[in-house]
């Protein structure tokens, strides 16, 4: 080995460091322990916050202020009951954690209607729940002259001054305020079902309608199936089918069946979404949150309403799907000049229902203290709180005729009208009144328990009585709106303002219709 390679060799070779001494620890094994579990306790409580902020439970001082309504000039004021029954807005829960919530479905496809409407109640504390429909044609307390519920929102222009009224009429239904609102666009459903991944339903009936204003397509077939988005937004929306050779299938209980359906399928989701596959959805779900409702609740209130359901174990044989008590009337429409249908509410059916399933107050109701409305034997409307807004309404009504021009008749020597036909008979109108001899209008309804024009007609016996005009996705160019008045047309549900009274000189009372 050269002297070179002796020297690389040496440069290879490093001397070995020699290992310092530890350190004693200054802590002891127990304080090892004592930290370790502090740590643990950190992240618990980390996580602990983190829930906390996640579901925040709802709170209820907003409702020591009066409701509010925000007008066209941007300035906030309190909602007016005027001279009607102010509802209970605060007092003694029946349970620590008892909250009621008004939901309203919008139709966005169909001009923004607010045709569904649900009052839900919901007890955590006892982990039981009411949700009551409200059907659109319900009589309700208002000024104008067609009073379906379903006419409030347009009538003030919709949107959040809409939306208030609207809440002021169901609560001056029920007696009480609401504690919260939820607005939801139909396409929410549409949407969660498909973050679902589908929802077991049994569609109860073949539905086939088209509508091509509203590029509204219905097609779903009877029977138990998986249903995507779609197929629930059209089962939701579904009313009749179209008209084929004079013939209009459909719910044989008309818009209530329609809401039958619609409960049945709100609450099959609910079942379904309770599941813990679910659960774990929670960011598609906040994402329709976003997209589709508005609400004067938070997210994390509405989170924490659905931690308490699961954690709670509710189950849906507590959950207690109604419709309001009601039977069918009809009142005579100054503006339209015919009797109109409606739903009014079965009085003491419903201050049972809210005293013992809707109102979260101890303190139970009187029927004055309900703003339901009837229909008299005399045609007349009243209010179970003695005030009706429509002063003409609480009158028996009236209805215009008018006298047939006639031209003179031929005359014996005598002076005795003849019969132009022959035979020689005095010609008597069997129409006209055997004291003046005034001719009744053939256009006219004389009897108001029949309906002469076939066309909006809705008793079988009458030809063309399975085809309801009333309906707005019908358009019959012999028919008037009941909602707004314009011939041969049917503008969106509520019409918007009624049309002025006709100015018609001569009335004579007529008798009222049946009651229901």
């Amino acid at each position: 080995m050269n002297q070179r390679e002796e020297k690389g060799g040496s440069r290879l070779q490093k001397p070995k460091k020699e290992k310092k001494p530890k350190k004693p620890s200054r802590l002891t094994r127990q304080q090892k322990v004592l930290m370790v579990i502090a740590v643990i306790l950190a992240v618990v409580l980390v996580a602990v916050v983190a829930c906390q902020s996640l579901f925040v439970r709802p709170d209820l001082e907003h409702k020591k202020k009066p409701n509010t309504v925000t007008k066209d000039d941007g300035t906030v004021e309190e909602i007016d009951y005027g001279e009607g029954v102010r509802p209970r807005a605060d007092g003694e829960r029946k349970s620590k954690d008892y909250y009621t919530v008004l939901i309203l479905g919008r139709d966005t496809g169909g001009g923004g209607n607010t045709d569904t409407m649900l009052l839900a109640s919901y007890d955590v504390t006892n982990q039981k729940a009411t949700v009551m429909s409200i059907p659109r044609d319900t009589m309700v307390n208002v000024p104008w002259d067609i009073k379906r519920i379903n006419s409030v929102y347009n009538y003030y222009g919709g949107g959040e001054k809409g939306i208030q009224h609207l809440y002021k009429e169901i609560s001056q239904l029920v007696g009480f305020e609401p504690d919260f609102q939820v607005i939801v666009e139909w396409e929410a459903v549409g949407k969660i079902v498909e973050a679902m991944g589908g929802v077991w339903f049994d569609v109860p009936r073949d539905m086939n309608y088209e509508d091509p204003y509203q590029d509204l397509k219905i097609h779903q077939t009877k029977g138990y199936r998986l249903l995507s988005g779609e197929d629930a937004m059209q089962v939701l929306r579904y009313r009749h089918d179209n008209v084929k050779n004079g013939i209009m299938l459909g719910y044989p209980d008309g818009d209530l069946g329609r809401i039958k359906t619609q409960q049945a399928l709100l609450k099959a989701m609910v079942e379904q979404l309770l599941k813990l596959e679910n659960i774990t959805k929670v960011n598609q779900f906040v994402k329709v949150f976003q997209e589709c409702v508005e609400t004067d609740m938070s997210f994390q209130n509405i989170l924490w309403f659905a931690q308490s359901a699961y954690l709670g174990g509710l189950k849906m044989e507590n959950v207690n799907f109604v419709t309001m008590p009601n039977k069918g009337a009809y009142c005579w429409s100054r503006s339209v000049g015919n009797n109109q249908s409606y739903v009014v509410p079965i009085a003491k059916e419903l201050l049972e229902l809210v005293n013992n399933e809707l109102s979260p107050f101890v303190e139970t109701f009187t029927m004055s203290d309900l703003d339901i409305m009837s229909v008299n034997s005399d045609g007349s409307v009243s209010s179970s709180t003695g005030y009706v807004e429509d002063k003409k309404a609480a009158s028996p009504p009236v209805k215009p005729t008018k006298p047939v021009e006639t031209e003179d008749p031929d005359v014996d020597e005598n002076g005795d009208p003849i019969d132009p036909n022959g035979g020689g008979t005095i010609v008597v109108d069997p129409t006209a009144d055997p004291n003046t001899g005034t001719v009744t209008d053939p256009g006219t309804i004389t009897d108001p328990g029949a309906v002469t024009d076939p066309t909006t007609s809705t008793d079988p016996n009458v030809p063309g009585g399975g085809l309801d005009v009333n309906d707005p996705g019908i358009v019959d160019p012999g028919a008037v709106d009941p909602t707004a008045g314009y011939p041969g047309t049917t503008p969106p549900d509520g019409g918007g303002e009624a049309p002025a009274e006709p100015d018609v000189p001569d009335f004579s009372v007529i008798e009222p219709p049946p009651a229901a």
